[in-house]
């Protein structure tokens, strides 16, 4: 059993933490894939390939300042090249100052030590209220 899934996404939230974006988007494959699926209407819901990604992903600090990971629980799978994460994400809304407390539940599938597809589940309603206009119209 290869706990490499388990030991990337741990990476993966450190990094975040870090707000080391560039460290971040390097720990997924050229040709992976991040799934939102419950994207509100005028956001994407897919995005592919690593190009793509960093651009995405690049400024997310400068909306969300990501202060604290909590309640991490990594459920490994059947398939060791697949895990089930639950966290809770708080921090600080950049624009407004306001705090915020996000619960997510992402599946991350893992080739080469590299994160090839990673599905984010989270509640878009709290997403909208929270960043309001900023991070959604820009």
């Amino acid at each position: 059993m290869s706990h490499h899934a388990t030991d990337l996404f741990h990476q993966a939230m450190d990094l975040l933490l870090a707000k080391d974006m560039a460290g971040f988007i390097a720990l997924f494959a050229d040709d992976a894939v991040l799934e939102l699926p419950f994207a509100p209407a005028g956001q994407p819901d897919r995005v592919a390939g690593r190009a793509a990604l960093h651009d995405y992903l690049i400024d997310y600090p400068q909306f969300l300042d990501v202060r604290e990971i909590t309640d991490v629980t990594v459920h490994e799978t059947a398939d060791p090249t697949v895990v089930v994460a639950e966290f809770t994400a708080s921090g600080v809304v950049v624009a407004t100052g306001r705090p915020y407390q996000l619960r997510y539940i992402a599946v991350l599938t893992i080739r080469d030590e590299r994160i090839v597809r990673y599905r984010d589940y989270w509640n878009p309603q709290a997403a909208q209220e929270l960043l309001g206009e900023g991070l959604l119209h820009s």
